[in-house]
């Protein structure tokens, strides 16, 4: 039994009783409590309605998504196989390199990524100390000493 129904058996059993809606207090009273659930009933039901809409909706964008993912994930497969671990979907260049250094001050070692080698300076997560970085790669020293 839909609220509906519900509502329109709680009418029928006021109406049922004769209550007076006009001129008793009670038979406004229980007129207009049945008045307003028969609007919240309708106001319902009507919810109801759009929230099914929605979850067909809803179903269909999920297979939509679904086909979508088996359409690029397996063409991403494929591409990973074809190339035999050099998949051109994975840029190696878009992977920061890190770099572990000892402060200066305090001796504590610091992970920095090569964005922080380019701007040259360093700011010491424990004790707060900047220092200036000379970017030499150990084998051109090797190679200038030779």
């Amino acid at each position: 039994m839909t609220i509906s129904e519900k509502v329109a058996y709680l009418k029928g059993l006021a109406d049922g009783l004769e209550l007076d809606k006009e001129s008793s207090k009670e038979g406004k009273l229980i007129g207009k409590i049945i008045d307003i659930l028969e609007d919240l009933g309708f106001a319902v039901e009507d919810l109801e309605v759009e929230v099914e809409a929605i979850a067909d909706e809803m179903d269909t964008m999920a297979e939509d998504l679904s086909d979508v993912e088996s359409l690029v994930f397996d063409e991403w497969e494929e591409e990973d196989d074809d190339c035999g671990g050099c998949c051109s979907m994975l840029d190696d260049d878009d992977e920061d390199t890190f770099f572990e250094i000892a402060c200066p001050s305090c001796g504590e070692d610091i992970v920095i990524d090569e964005s922080i080698l380019d701007i040259g300076e360093v700011t010491c997560p424990n004790c707060g100390d900047k220092f200036a970085m000379d970017l030499v790669d150990e084998d051109e020293e090797g190679e200038d000493k030779e």
